[in-house]
């Protein structure tokens, strides 16, 4: 791993900071901000923190934070040396410029945070990776974004001018970790405490949140990259496929899908053929002529999969608590092809026009066969619009007006105006 290959001098990052500076017209220009992130840059499809930081990175200097993960799942899981494995090649990148213009640092560090030692020497061991990477990066007094509760133990040492927490899950329970729900809990009453806007990503945590200090960022979508498909044919491997073909794009994690409705679906309906597109959990064991694992595919690349997706599907686990707390993106970026939609009854979409939603694997079946049997160009236009205004450059300016009026001394409810229905919620408290 070479230093030098990875960082540019001080003299060299001080002429990037003066260009950001140069653009005044944006809310936030010229700030430094540092991100601990939740998931890992670059292994993951882009996330919130990924999609507004490379837009707010054109105006200010960003590095991003690969997760430091919420500890790690129990040695027994079929996951574990898959993901350490996977960290480990994070590491050898440890910094690096993504091509977006801003910095990716995958700090070394022990994901053992149970035990108090362990996590005096891992702050330490952060605390002075952070340190260097930020003075070289010439980061002084930045705005610190945490989406991860295990920075509790960091954020006071990094001379931050301005802290947000944001809240993307359920973290107390998550069950990919081992790490006790106290530990998780006492971390994330921490981090609420003393960030100055805790900025909820999932309509059900806002509700449910009794901080005062709270703020609905609402997930949004890449939309112009999924409205508009490109023409041609679809890749070669999932064009093979027989359709009609229910798609579900993204990580198929073993907490999350209903895998015996997924089961009882293909033996019912041999003809529908199911197509997953993304990390597979190896606790995930689906097999069946009808059920195809494409694994992960570049986010570049998801549009032409798209093409040959009939109708886009979550088929979720209603029980577990974790997704039903959970916002998925991929449901806006199903929206966003005009492709029908059938999801399990997540909070966050209960209410958005041209989603179809099902309770039971017989409402799962008549929703696909409604779907597939009777849509139009109308419906295609009706889910469109439920999400075409709700794009990630709208975001990325709601982030950087909240954060210059938190800057400027105004608290959040003044930071900048809430939309409609921030101030619904708010009426109803």
């Amino acid at each position: 791993m070479s230093f030098n290959r990875s960082v540019s001098t001080p003299a060299s990052v001080g002429s990037e900071l003066a260009e950001c500076r140069q653009l005044a017209d944006y809310p936030l220009s010229g700030e430094s901000i540092v991100c601990f992130a939740g998931e890992d840059w670059w292994y993951h499809h882009p996330h919130s923190k990924n999609h507004i930081l490379k837009r707010l990175a054109k105006h200010n200097r960003v590095l991003f934070v690969n997760s430091i993960t919420m500890g790690l799942p129990s040695i027994s899981n079929p996951d574990f040396f898959h993901k350490i494995r996977r960290k480990l090649r994070s590491y050898l990148r440890w910094l690096r410029k993504a091509p977006e213009g801003l910095w990716v640092m995958t700090p070394i560090n022990v994901p053992l945070y149970g035990w108090s030692v362990v996590r005096a020497l891992n702050r330490l061991l952060l605390v002075l990776q952070l340190r260097l990477v930020m003075f070289f990066l010439n980061l002084r007094r930045p705005i610190v974004w945490v989406a991860i509760p295990t920075a509790a133990d960091l954020v006071n040492s990094l001379g931050a001018k301005l802290l947000a927490y944001q809240v993307s899950d359920k973290y107390d329970v998550n069950e990919d970790s081992a790490l006790s729900r106290t530990v998780i809990r006492d971390m994330d009453s921490r981090l609420k405490q003393r960030a100055a806007v805790v900025m909820y990503s999932g309509r059900k945590l806002y509700e449910e949140s009794e901080v005062r200090h709270r703020y609905f960022l609402e997930q949004a979508v890449d939309y112009e990259r999924f409205a508009n498909l490109p023409g041609g044919d679809a890749p070669a491997d999932i064009a093979a496929i027989p359709r009609p073909v229910l798609g579900y794009v993204g990580a198929a994690d073993w907490y999350t899908m209903d895998v015996p409705l997924i089961e009882h679906v293909a033996k019912a309906r041999p003809d529908w053929h199911w197509v997953f597109i993304g990390a597979k959990s190896n606790v995930v064991q689906l097999s069946a002529p009808n059920i195809h694992f494409l694994g992960s595919k570049p986010y570049s690349e998801l549009p032409r999969y798209y093409r040959h997706i009939d109708v886009c599907v979550l088929p979720w686990n209603q029980k577990n608590a974790f997704t039903s707390y959970g916002s998925a993106i991929k449901v806006r970026e199903y929206l966003a092809t005009g492709k029908p939609v059938v999801i399990s009854p997540l909070y966050e979409y209960l209410h958005t026009p041209g989603v179809r939603i099902y309770r039971s694997t017989d409402e799962f079946i008549r929703s696909v066969e409604e779907a597939l049997a009777s849509d139009t160009a109308h419906k295609r236009q009706v889910r469109q619009d439920a999400v075409r205004n709700c794009t990630w450059d709208v975001r990325a300016r709601e982030v950087a007006s909240l954060f210059r009026g938190l800057l400027d001394g105004r608290d959040v409810r003044e930071a900048m105006p809430q939309r409609d229905e921030q101030r619904q919620v708010a009426a109803t408290r």
